[in-house]
């Protein structure tokens, strides 16, 4: 009897460490998770564009991929990559962000270089050829789980730094916990603003009451333009996310001339102004790092086209040249 009382005494004893060690995943994850929410307002704005000029029907299916490819960004690269380098060689994720940041830059800008000046036609293609629909979404669904990686990563990174040092595995269970909850709120989100003017076409068909077809017809009539409108944003929240992590990594490398002159530029106007001074801090950061994001992107633009990309199909070709 006093052996199994031991043993129950013991058993007990681990249920309140397993469950001390629950409250601590949930209490770190919810910190980290909230720390890391400027990053997951850029994740959902940018995510709705991708799925602009396809059917209806292939909306939801469409942001399903590219939840299910955040997902598996996250939990089965980005996490063990991050434990294991802030275990072994936290140096390195500094410079791995920014060449995050970078392609941010490049993504955003060559979209605002696009527009005053669109692309050419293909060579190999007819003046009016129309990709095919298929090829369009695999080509989409690919471009937005590659950004989604560069903002993911930027999640998990201020996920872990705000994490106390404990536990190889407790920071892998809360930093597990944000991956999830994030893409839950980010993708969840997106899917409710792809599907609000289906919505809005529903209670102006189906309404009984006038007032309620009245709202659906706002709702449909306003879409388009607010669909655009998160589109400029999901541009200017790739250059902002973009150029602070690039600004910040030259600060915590050594050279953080334009990073402090940003934010001392910040804080005089915030002095300046004397209302909302946190709000106008903010503001003005995040204005001059999209600013130094858009110049820095534009410079990339022809060094990643008339360089980088002609070295990779040089070494693509050459490697499918091995393979045949």
């Amino acid at each position: 009897m006093s052996g199994l009382l031991a043993l129950l005494d013991d058993v007990a004893a681990i249920a309140k460490i397993a469950a001390a060690s629950a409250d601590d995943v949930i209490g770190q994850a919810a910190k980290a998770g909230a720390k890391a929410a400027g990053a997951v307002i850029d994740d959902a704005a940018v995510t709705p564009k991708y799925v602009a000029g396809f059917s209806p029907a292939r909306e939801i299916p469409i942001v399903w991929r590219i939840a299910k490819g955040s997902i598996k960004n996250k939990l089965l690269f980005l996490l063990p990559a991050g434990l294991v380098l802030n275990e072994f060689l936290p140096g390195v994720i500094t410079p791995l962000l920014m060449l995050g940041g970078a392609y941010l830059c490049f993504e955003g800008a060559e979209k605002i270089y696009h527009i005053f000046k669109p692309h050419h036609h293909d060579v190999d293609e007819p003046e009016g050829f129309v990709p095919d629909p298929l090829h369009l979404e695999e080509q989409k669904v690919s471009g937005a789980i590659k950004t989604d990686f560069i903002l993911s990563a930027e999640i998990m990174t201020i996920a872990l730094s705000e994490i106390p040092e404990s536990t190889i595995w407790l920071e892998a269970a809360a930093l597990a916990l944000v991956a999830i909850g994030i893409t839950t709120v980010v993708y969840g989100s997106v899917a409710l603003l792809v599907k609000a003017d289906d919505f809005g076409l529903m209670l102006t068909r189906r309404g009984r009451l006038s007032a309620t077809r009245a709202v659906g017809r706002a709702i449909v009539k306003a879409m388009p333009g607010f669909m655009k409108l998160l589109m400029i944003v999901g541009t200017a929240a790739m250059l902002w996310v973009g150029g602070s992590i690039v600004l910040h990594g030259m600060d915590v490398l050594g050279f953080g001339v334009i990073y402090g002159t940003i934010h001392d530029i910040a804080h005089n106007v915030a002095h300046a102004v004397q209302v909302t001074q946190g709000f106008v801090t903010w503001a003005v950061t995040a204005t001059l790092d999209g600013l130094f994001g858009l110049a820095f992107g534009m410079v990339l633009i022809p060094i990643t086209t008339k360089v980088i990309v002609p070295l990779w199909r040089l070494v693509r070709g050459k490697s499918a040249a091995k393979t045949h």
